[in-house]
Parts: structure tokens; sequence; C-alpha cells
């Protein structure tokens, strides 16, 4: 890159003008200025499910700025990427990690404190476009409806306050970032070991083209003591081949010198604890005993019982 100021790829939502502006801010604080590159990816232009979308919606667009010449740095919601790097891309630093977990918003009439850490009515109908929440709510509350939902956070939260849905289902960091008035709803935030996390959420990827430069720059964003949980999250979702909208979540944190890693993968929840973010990920993906897959999400013929 030039000595001008560092581009910054961005979707132009909300919560990703946060993200940019944030790194904007950092790399400012550390003597560096910085300008906003505004995309549109396909995920932003397309109203149709995620599931039918594929992998990477959100993120190819902002790549190929990158790639192209276009922007120095592409700031991603991390569990956005898909498991396998970009050719030609690399990950130069992920900064200190937002909230982990998922947060319900209630209406009121469908709040009960009583009914358990989902704190919902019985019948309730929540929405979400995630197959993880969708698949975790129907095994912790079968009773509850799950509504397909697309668009940006605010979009999502009015769908509650319009009480088209009785509640929306999102993660914690979004709201918290936007910072977002949510009316009359009754917030409930879940613990990981009620709703396991996307992996990697509440992260943040900073990508830059491979070799280049400016990632000796953005190290000074990267929060090395925190990175191994999420590193741990990553390497399982790699092993899975989990970006093709397979219902998983994973989450870790550190514990002690080693890394305790909580996995929940179409139906089985595992938990493990090794000495680092690459063990653990093994050991978890050896516990779910988990099939290859081939492009389409199909489990397919392999060694040791169809594990990779």
């Amino acid at each position: 890159m030039s000595g001008g100021p560092v581009r910054i790829a961005t979707r132009a939502s909300d919560l990703a003008l946060w993200q940019a502006r944030y790194v904007q801010r950092e790399l400012r604080r550390f003597g560096r200025d910085a300008e906003l590159v505004e995309v549109t990816t396909r995920g932003d232009a397309s109203a149709a499910p995620i599931a039918e979308l594929g992998v990477g919606v959100f993120v190819k667009a902002v790549q190929d700025a990158v790639l192209e010449g276009h922007a120095d740095v592409a700031v991603h919601s991390f569990k956005d990427l898909p498991g396998a790097p970009t050719p030609g891309l690399e990950i130069a630093a992920v900064p200190p990690r937002g909230p982990v977990h998922d947060v319900l918003l209630v209406a009121p009439h469908a709040h009960d404190r009583a009914a358990g850490p989902l704190a919902l009515a019985e019948g309730a109908t929540v929405g979400t476009g995630a197959v993880r929440r969708t698949h975790q709510l129907a095994a912790v509350r079968p009773d509850v409806t799950t509504v397909p939902l697309r668009g940006n956070v605010p979009t999502r939260v009015g769908k509650a306050t319009s009480r088209e849905v009785d509640a929306v289902l999102l993660a914690a960091a979004g709201l918290d970032r936007l910072a977002l008035d949510v009316g009359d709803l009754v917030r409930v935030d879940l613990d990981p070991d009620t709703l396991v996390p996307a992996p990697a959420q509440g992260a943040l990827a900073l990508e830059i083209r491979r070799g280049d430069p400016l990632g000796d720059a953005l190290a000074d964003l990267h929060d090395v003591p925190g990175f191994p949980p999420v590193a741990a999250e990553r390497a399982l979702l790699t092993l899975l081949d989990a970006g093709c909208q397979l219902p998983f979540g994973a989450h870790a944190v550190r514990d002690g010198g080693a890394v305790a890693l909580a996995a929940w993968f179409e139906g089985t929840r595992v938990d493990v604890r090794e000495g680092g973010p690459e063990a653990a990920a093994r050991a978890a993906f050896d516990a779910l005993g988990a099939p290859v897959r081939d492009a389409n999400g199909a489990p397919v013929d392999g060694p040791a019982g169809g594990r990779a």
C-alpha cells in the first residue's frame, strides 16, 4: 500500500460500519490514518434465506475490494467467514472480542421468567435466520416455533417490537455495539451453555492481501491473550467443514494454561479440555464423530468410520 490512509473495506450496514469505524479509531490511536470503502455484498442485495445463498455471502465482495486493490484491509464479523482461507488473503489481526452469547428480545406478553433459561411462554414464535439457532431452540424448547428472519439488526429487532413475532434471537455483540432502543422488549441474555454460540461470535477479523506489510501495523490491534479460544472455535469449524449451513456451535474459554471447548453439532454436545487451540479442536472433532461431507453438506464415506 502507499503512504496514504489505510483503506478499510466494509459492508454498509449499521453494524458493519460500527465495526469498521472501531478499526479506524484504533488505527488512528496507533498513529495511522484510515478511511472507509463501502461495498455491497450478495447477502445485502438478496432477500433469500441465508441457507439458500451459500457460504460467504456477506464477505466475498468485501474481500474482492482488497484483492483488487480498491482497499487495504477488510473488516469482517469473524463468524461470517468460511472455515477455509481465501486464496491471496490472510487474517492479520483479531481485536479484543465482544460478548459471545446470544440474546432473546421478548415481547412482554410472551415473557415468562418461570419457563426456564429461555424465559419464553409456551408456544411462542421466535424469529431467527440461523440454522444453528433454529436447531438448538428446537432441542431446548420443542414447543417454540421458529420463523425465518433476514435483515440487519434494527430490522430484526423491529419484527418483535411490531409483534410480527413474539421474540427475536440475535448475537449480543451486535445488539450492544449498536446500543439500540428496543422499546418494551424484555432482554434475556442466554448462557453459552444454554445456546452454544457460533464459532468466533463477537470477534472481528481483519483480512489483508497475503504478505502485505500492513500486517505489521495491524498487529497492534491483535488480542494475543484472547485469541486462543477464537482459534479453537475456528479450527473446529474448519475440521467440520461446517460453513455449509450445518447446525453447529462452538464456545471456547481459556482454562489455566489450557483451552476448554464446548461444541454442539447436529444435536450432539461435547466438552473437551486440551493444551492448545488445535488440540482442543481435534479432540472435539473426534468426540463428535462427525462424518466427512461433500460440497453440498451430505455425508460421504471416509476412513475411521467416516471421519476425516
